[in-house]
């Protein structure tokens, strides 16, 4: 993107950069904490996300940072390669394998996936971000931020979870949660129709200052409830410069020859760009003016950021599709907002984190649960069971999926349904029965048409309508449709021109294909 285009749409990406800080911050912090890995390592790689992999993306409106979907491999992963500095090491070495990935045109892969399961990912993403935001809301804040499976860390589920948020409330949190979930309905419905200055100033800003206000309240007295530590954003704190830098950590370059750390960095590397690669297409189905980001330069901007993160002491970093679409939900133009959030992330985490720790999470829960409403419509339900089964079937499987599992096995079970209903549709239509039957020198003539693609999945079919050939007949079967017939079917056919002479049955074939051997 040229530098004059990210900066002429400032007004609407300036706005939207802040509501993805915001939404940023208890994120990194929390798929940190999930990770086991150092909290800063989350807000690092938040920052190299928003700043390295923005300037260096193609994407307009994804934004990078540190991935739930990362987190047990993460935790897994340290134990077994035995330090953190070592994993760090891992982390550089998957960027590396992603740059080569990216130099190698790998990013095709994201075709491979059916628009019905992006749909599903949106869909199944909107609901579980409402579903975890839930306990935030009502001040129960056991499971971590950014934890988007649903079975948890301490045992637990994302519906165990609400359960004991419903008997364990805070109506200090629930007070704030209902005033800005008010607020933001008002503001998108209402008051953005009003007057302009409500499009600039986005009403997730005016909920964050909300929370800090009435947290202030709660804490000075002046209103009788109270919030506890962990239902506030806990950013570590930097007394000086100096110290701010000690939160860095770089890589043990030692564990070079450690055989773990390579197999850690091939697995990082696959999943974090089939996480990436599900994220731009379903970022690109959100984008307002259909922009197709090319998935080559994003796996190079990908590996850049991760090979950074890991030299500073940061998490491993994908395109992350809640950041994403809260950047898209509240007004995002161009890349400038995804780097703008990275800038704020930098500065906020020198200069002011001890404000920042005075967010409540009820107020974030609140802008989440608005950003799951808008990728979870009830609307795009009805949509997608009016195009069909082949289409609502593999949506509905890939929302369950997810739910019921995490991100990437939710998307796998989807696929799973597509490729049936895919195999389904080519079992089909392997061939055209002509249903005029013609007659030639006594004898009734039948065609079979074969399709363009007939694979050995297409052997039965076309066997049953062979079969279905009435002695004392002709049966005219054209090739010249074919691009490509299975070895299996060809073979088949033979057959059949042999065994039909018992039957008295002719055979025609027009521009067979000879079988290869």
């Amino acid at each position: 993107m040229k530098k004059s285009n990210m900066f002429k749409e400032l007004k609407s990406d300036l706005p939207a950069s802040v509501v993805v800080f915001f939404v940023a911050v208890p994120l990194c912090l929390g798929i940190a904490l999930a990770s086991g890995a150092p909290l800063f390592a989350g807000i690092i790689a938040g920052i190299v996300g928003g700043i390295v992999v923005g300037i260096a993306s193609g994407s307009p409106l994804g934004v990078s940072g540190p991935a739930a979907g990362l987190a047990v491999i993460v935790l897994t992963s340290i134990a077994a390669i035995g330090s953190w500095p070592a994993f760090l090491l891992a982390i550089v070495l998957a960027g590396i394998f992603q740059l080569i990935m990216g130099f190698a045109k790998a990013g095709f892969i994201a075709y491979f996936f059916p628009s019905s399961v992006i749909k599903g990912m949106l869909t199944g993403i909107g609901l579980l971000i409402i579903l975890k935001q839930i306990p935030h809301a009502l001040g129960y804040d056991n499971d971590p931020e950014g934890d988007l499976s649903y079975f948890q860390a301490d045992g637990g589920t994302t519906l165990s979870s609400i359960s004991n948020a419903l008997n364990n409330i805070t109506l200090g949190a629930v007070l704030i949660s209902a005033i800005a979930l008010v607020l933001l309905v008002i503001w998108d419905k209402v008051l953005i129709k009003k007057h302009k200055i409500f499009q600039v100033i986005q009403g997730p800003i005016v909920v964050v200052f909300l929370g800090i206000v009435m947290n202030y309240l709660y804490q000075s007295g002046t209103l009788n409830f109270s919030l506890a530590a962990d239902q506030l954003v806990r950013l570590p704190v930097a007394n000086s410069l100096g110290e701010f830098f000690t939160f860095f950590t770089f890589p043990d370059f030692s564990a070079i020859t450690n055989f773990k750390v390579w197999e850690v960095a091939i697995v990082l590397a696959i999943v974090a760009s089939l996480e990436t690669l599900l994220c731009v297409e379903a970022t690109d189905k959100l984008d307002p003016d259909k922009r197709v980001t090319p998935t080559n330069r994003e796996l190079k901007a990908q590996g850049l950021g991760n090979v950074i993160s890991g030299l500073i002491g940061g998490l491993p970093i994908t395109q992350v599709i809640v950041r994403s679409s809260a950047n898209i939900a509240f007004g995002g133009k161009t890349k400038m907002s995804a780097i703008l959030h990275g800038v704020y992330l930098l500065l906020s985490a020198i200069t002011i984190a001890g404000l920042l720790n005075m967010i409540p999470l009820a107020s974030l829960a609140a802008i989440l649960i608005i950003v799951g409403y808008k990728l979870a419509q009830p609307a795009l339900f009805h949509r997608m069971y009016k195009l069909g089964w082949e289409q609502f079937v593999p949506f509905m499987a890939t929302v369950i999926g997810i739910l019921a599992t995490d991100l990437l096995k939710g998307i796998t079970i989807g696929v799973l349904f597509g490729i049936f209903y895919t195999l389904r549709h080519s079992y089909r239509n392997s061939h055209h029965m002509k249903e005029v039957v013609t007659s030639e020198d006594g004898q009734e003539v039948h065609y079979i048409e074969l399709a363009q693609e007939v694979s050995f999945f297409n052997k039965a079919s076309v066997m049953r309508a062979l079969d279905a050939i009435p002695a004392n007949s002709k049966v005219v079967i054209d090739f010249s449709q074919s691009k490509s017939v299975a070895n299996d079917v060809i073979e088949l056919i033979k057959s059949y021109e042999t065994n039909a002479k018992t039957k008295n049955i002719t055979v025609e074939k027009i521009k067979f294909i000879e079988p290869a051997y």
